[in-house]
């Protein structure tokens, strides 16, 4: 298929979650675009950064004091495309849809970064909370954005992180709804996978992180939430896409948010009980 033909990836209809991570970056390589939860399930989702090296000491220093938005799983040598992650794998063209940024500004959402790939860049690979959805759905908890066919919202609070260099921003938030009975669970299953975000940031009112309206994410999609669910919060991998926006670096390239790279690493070799 034509690398430009850009298909749609709906998870009602496809059946991505029994994909292998493999089979699932060909489709992504061969233009299939579309949000990943769910897909190749029981295998690590990880967020990307790219940036040039000389800002790369920054984006390091910005991951490890805030290592709940930015948990590093993989950092690559300057100009590399492959990762230990995933063997056979180019960072390049293996995620569903990419974003390029200049001096902080979105100007691109390709499904390859073929044309946009420099010999100076350093990619970071970022633990996904989609990661740890496996051991909620175990547990017994509804993942209601899978459940409706739709992306995790995510939102950009109030909190800011620590600032890093040439590098700040806001901290980046999913929001997941959990019906009471059930967020015991939650809490405690996630808290096992401190490499993928962990415990959540928040649970409850939304106002507490600055977050006015949950029908209105700056990411993702809307979701529905049940009579008594309470909207639970971790911090996402989105977080250093903030900080390009408030930063303003002359170069940067991430994954779209919700369209991660699927790694051949099994969730669980991250749990840490």
């Amino acid at each position: 298929m034509n690398r430009t033909e850009d298909r749609s990836l709906t998870l009602v209809d496809e059946h991505a979650h029994a994909w292998s991570p493999k089979s699932a970056r060909a489709r992504f390589r061969a233009g299939l675009a579309g949000p990943t939860a769910g897909v190749a399930a029981g295998r690590t989702q990880a967020n990307l950064i790219s940036v040039p090296a000389d800002w790369a000491y920054d984006m390091l220093l910005f991951c490890q004091r805030n290592p709940k938005p930015c948990p590093v799983l993989d950092v690559t040598d300057a100009g590399s495309w492959t990762t230990v992650l995933a063997e056979g794998a180019d960072l390049r063209t293996d995620l569903p849809r990419y974003r390029v940024w200049r001096d902080g500004e979105l100007v691109e959402e390709p499904t390859d970064v073929l044309a946009h790939w420099r010999d100076d860049l350093v990619t970071f690979l970022i633990g996904c909370s989609f990661t740890f959805e496996w051991a909620l759905a175990e547990a017994g908890v509804p993942i209601r954005h899978i459940e409706q066919g739709r992306n995790v919202p995510m939102y950009v609070t109030d909190r800011q992180c620590r600032p890093a260099g040439r590098l700040h921003g806001p901290m980046v938030v999913s929001m997941r709804p959990v019906p009471p009975q059930h967020l015991a669970a939650a809490i405690r299953e996630s808290s096992l996978l401190p490499a993928v975000h962990g415990s959540p940031v928040h649970c409850g009112d939304p106002s507490g992180l600055g977050i006015d309206d949950l029908g209105r994410p700056d990411f993702g999609d809307p979701v529905d939430l049940a009579p008594d669910d309470i909207p639970v919060f971790w911090a996402c991998g989105v977080t250093p896409q903030a900080a390009v926006t408030a930063s303003r670096p002359p170069f940067a390239i991430t994954h779209a948010p919700g369209q991660m790279f699927l790694t051949d690493t099994r969730d669980e070799q991250y749990r840490v009980a």
